[in-house]
């Protein structure tokens, strides 16, 4: 149990943990909660790059109308992000950016 090389194996595993693993699964929970937001009428963007308003939500698979007439249905879990709408874009717009400190 004194020996180096078993202490830089812990050390090994604990680097992977907080560098790899940890990351990974905070991506993994924020992507679960992104698709359980999924509502109608919301706008996204799914894995392939492909921009849609979201029209019907099944179980596994989301219906996506990419154009007027023209719906596609794709798997829940190729939806890659939400789109803000036109007032969160609008708050954003609205917000002042902070005021530059100038040292000089």
């Amino acid at each position: 149990m004194n020996n180096p090389g078993f202490l830089l194996i812990i050390v090994a595993f604990a680097f992977l943990y907080f560098v790899i693993l940890r990351p990974q699964k905070k991506r993994q929970l924020a992507a679960r909660q992104m698709l359980s937001e999924l509502v109608v009428g919301v706008e996204v963007v799914t894995a392939g790059g492909i921009y849609g308003r979201v029209t019907e939500l099944h179980d596994d698979s989301v219906v996506v109308e990419i154009a007027p007439q023209v719906s596609v249905r794709v798997a829940r879990r190729a939806i890659a992000s939400i789109l803000p709408t036109a007032e969160a874009e609008e708050e954003l717009a609205t917000e002042e950016p902070p005021a530059a400190e100038n040292d000089g």
